[in-house]
């Protein structure tokens, strides 16, 4: 019997939609997730996107084997953007802090 594996969507809408203030909605196609009318995580691919402070994003990208840049459809990388990619979409829980970090920075952030 072949058995449905998860869809990251599915497992990132588990997660982050019961966090307080957080929205999602598509933008350009991809499954966003907002704070504050503010994206803050963004699903590409098998992988999901996160904003963070270009601090952390560089110390998350150098100390983690499962981080990259974010490209979403091959646009250029941004210093405060970093891709978690994860094999198994229900693994994402073990990067809760990064999230809730992303949900926190784009909160106190100032618009551009």
């Amino acid at each position: 019997m072949d058995t449905l594996k998860p869809s990251p969507k599915t497992q990132i809408d588990a997660l982050l939609l019961k966090l307080p203030g957080v929205s999602a909605r598509k933008i350009n196609g991809l499954d966003a997730y907002f704070v504050s009318d503010k994206m803050f995580a963004c699903i590409n691919g098998s992988g999901v996107g996160v904003r963070l402070s270009s601090a952390m994003a560089t110390e998350v990208h150098f100390s983690r084997d499962n981080i990259s840049p974010f490209q979403p459809g091959g646009i250029a990388a941004t210093r405060e953007w970093i891709q978690i990619d994860r094999p198994d979409p229900t693994e994402y829980v073990k990067d809760l802090d990064l999230f809730q970090a992303a949900l926190e920075f784009v909160k106190t952030s100032r618009s551009r």
